[in-house]
């Protein structure tokens, strides 16, 4: 397993809680919670909320670190289905690497054009009969 990060150095975890976090984002459990908590020595009926709940932040720093790790090889992916469109897959590749992209904060740039001939109009509200 990999070592895991703690997100507060001031904030004391559990023996358990550490192994949770760590088995969370290994390959063998692959984000999937209750594998993780077995791994981490959990009994098979604690609830998954009182394992989760107070590990909320961590539990998404690990996710987002996770996708920006991944960013790169999305990039590769949308340049990979450029350089052969007709690939098995590629629209897949596509809708998979824009997300990871977009959640990663690699948004398509849009462009908004304004322009202004001259004059200024306004358009008001019809007028009231009081």
């Amino acid at each position: 397993m990999s070592e895991f990060k703690m997100l507060e150095a001031q904030r004391e975890y559990t023996e358990k809680q550490r192994l949770f976090l760590e088995a969370l984002m290994s390959e063998e459990c692959r984000g999937n919670i209750r594998k993780a908590m077995t791994a981490a020595g959990y009994a098979s009926n604690t609830n998954a909320t009182a394992v989760v709940r107070p590990l909320s932040k961590e539990i998404n720093e690990q996710a987002n670190l996770m996708l920006a790790m991944n960013a790169p090889k999305a990039a590769f992916s949308m340049r990979d289905v450029l350089d052969d469109p007709s690939a098995m897959g590629a629209r897949n590749s596509i809708a998979a690497a824009a997300q990871i992209l977009d959640r990663t904060g690699l948004v398509k740039k849009e462009q908004v054009e304004v322009k202004n001939t001259g004059g200024a109009m306004f358009i008001l509200p019809p007028k009231s009969d009081d």
